[in-house]
């Protein structure tokens, strides 16, 4: 079991990595880049380099409070009993 979770560790390490990579990129190094340049290709338009962080941010928000409201409501029930 511990080398699967190695595994699993380097995996979201990697992706992570990757990501935090390619979105640096694209927010800070690509306004500097002529549009013309064959790299444009590669990335979406700016205005997502906002939209897409802010709707993971707000559907994580929405999703925990769904979650933490969903315990407190178990648990409530469980001490009625």
């Amino acid at each position: 079991m511990e080398l699967a979770d190695r595994a699993i560790g380097l995996i979201l390490a990697s992706i992570s990595v990757t990501i935090f990579t390619y979105y640096t990129f694209w927010v800070i190094i690509l306004p500097f880049v002529d549009k013309e340049h064959f790299v444009h290709n590669y990335f979406l338009p700016q205005e997502y380099a906002i939209l897409l962080p802010v709707y993971a941010g707000v559907s994580l928000i929405c999703f925990l409070s769904v979650f933490i409201g969903y315990v407190m409501l178990k648990s409530k029930k469980k001490k009625k009993v």
